[in-house]
């Protein structure tokens, strides 16, 4: 994501070599789901989904994203 740290918004990029369905959700510190940014079926190729933690506290968050053949966590902080 970028950027990191970020306020209030960050941009989330990543690349599908085949297309399929995608899901993205935004957790908190305690492992809780905050928001589900995408869960839908895409095309292959480079996207891009913005997350606007204007509702949120300052902390560090983590993004999951996963797809039918990969799945990967990446950690990012909101500063207010």
């Amino acid at each position: 994501n970028y950027p990191n740290p970020f306020n209030p918004a960050t941009t989330i990029k990543f690349a599908l070599p085949v297309s399929g369905n995608v899901n993205l959700s935004v957790y908190n510190s305690l492992g809780e789901k905050v928001e589900t940014l995408a869960n839908q079926f895409l095309e292959a190729g480079y996207h891009k989904i913005e997350w606007k933690a204007n509702n949120y506290s300052s902390g560090v968050y983590y993004y999951r994203f996963e797809s039918e053949k990969y799945f990967d966590v990446k950690k990012m902080i909101l500063l207010k």
